[in-house]
């Protein structure tokens, strides 16, 4: 095929008749103006959480080891009264929690509480000033596909920002002690190790999720916690200094429920449960339930998704039987199950 004629590329510079500019110089500017809308979107994103996101650091006492073992994770203030957010894994067994702000000050942290089933933990800061601190949004309100910006420290290197979409909603994911991390944000913003702990944060600088683990070897797969179940848990963190829920034994993932099912079946709820894992000799497996049932209700109350299980089965449900409904191929079934209490990890 034979080159171009060169009077194609005179038109395309050539000026418009009207006096406006070229062709190719619109092309340029629409290109200029959508990158320049993103990074502004960015941002102001992250100016509006920056000054919350800190660096934590911790010290274990290791049998055996004449000297305590180091490790860093990342973390973000939510009140100005020095409450901030990180991973359980971050801080899980530490003997001294060291918390460095933004504007490079350093100081002593206590653990209020941590929840190993999220992976979340609480810690505070004293500090006679107000602390910047990040405001945080609704993650039941999150679509697939919408800007996600990651804030951390990974490896070290504070203040470290990325920036990708959120790729799937409602993941379940196990954690490193073995116990599964419910209502999972899954995204392509690049996670690294020292990220954890810190922000998820939409295109208005809210925190949509707790920065939590990567698949090695994937590219692009990384996780978040939910934000409204940390808040959840903060609540209870607060109140208990420990969280306190019923344990069935499942592993599931939100899913939609075919229209023509929602009509057969007179459905009130447009999405489920679908139990992709059931822990042998769990209270599910004893009740009956088995995997890729869709779970749709529990003592009469919508189950929509993977947060609405886990906030169903809170304290008040251990040890008491419940009626699940599930949808098994054709049929919809009531199943009972009595939740337990999980033995601390």
């Amino acid at each position: 095929m034979g080159s171009r004629p060169a009077f194609i590329d005179d038109l395309a510079r050539a000026p418009s008749p009207h006096g406006g500019p070229s062709a190719n110089d619109v092309v340029l500017d629409r290109d200029d103006t959508l990158l320049d809308a993103y990074s502004r979107t960015v941002i102001n994103a992250l100016e509006r959480v920056q000054q919350a996101v800190v660096f934590v650091s911790v010290e274990r006492t290791v049998p055996g080891e004449q000297h305590p073992r180091g490790g860093t994770g990342s973390g973000f203030l939510f009140t100005p009264d020095g409450y901030l957010l990180t991973n359980s894994h971050v801080v899980h067994g530490a003997t001294a929690i060291r918390v460095t702000l933004a504007d490079g000050s350093t100081h002593d942290a206590s653990l209020v509480g941590e929840d190993p089933s999220t992976d979340l933990a609480v810690l505070r800061i004293g500090s006679a000033e107000p602390l910047p601190h990040a405001e945080l949004g609704e993650s039941s309100k999150l679509r697939v596909g919408q800007i996600a910006i990651a804030v951390g420290n990974p490896l070290g290197l504070a203040q470290t920002v990325t920036t990708g979409v959120v790729s799937a909603l409602g993941r379940s994911l196990r954690s490193a002690s073995g116990r599964m991390i419910y209502d999972v944000i899954q995204t392509d913003a690049a996670l690294n190790p020292g990220n954890s702990g810190g922000p998820l944060v939409n295109s208005a600088g809210q925190v949509i999720g707790v920065n939590t683990a990567i698949i090695p070897g994937a590219q692009a797969i990384c996780f978040a916690t939910a934000i409204d179940t940390a808040k959840w848990v903060i609540m209870q963190l607060f109140a208990h200094g420990r969280v306190r829920r019923a344990y069935i034994g499942v592993a599931g993932t939100t899913v939609p429920i075919a229209r023509k099912v929602q009509r057969y079946f007179a459905l009130g709820t447009t999405s489920g449960v679908r139990v992709m894992e059931v822990a042998k000799g769990s209270p599910a497996a004893l009740g009956g339930l088995r995997v890729d049932d869709t779970v749709i209700a529990i003592d009469g109350l919508a189950v929509d998704g993977i947060d609405a299980l886990q906030r169903v089965l809170d304290a008040s449900r251990i040890d008491r039987t419940v009626e699940i409904v599930v949808l098994r191929l054709t049929q919809k079934l009531t199943l009972s199950v009595t939740p337990a209490e999980p033995a601390p990890k």
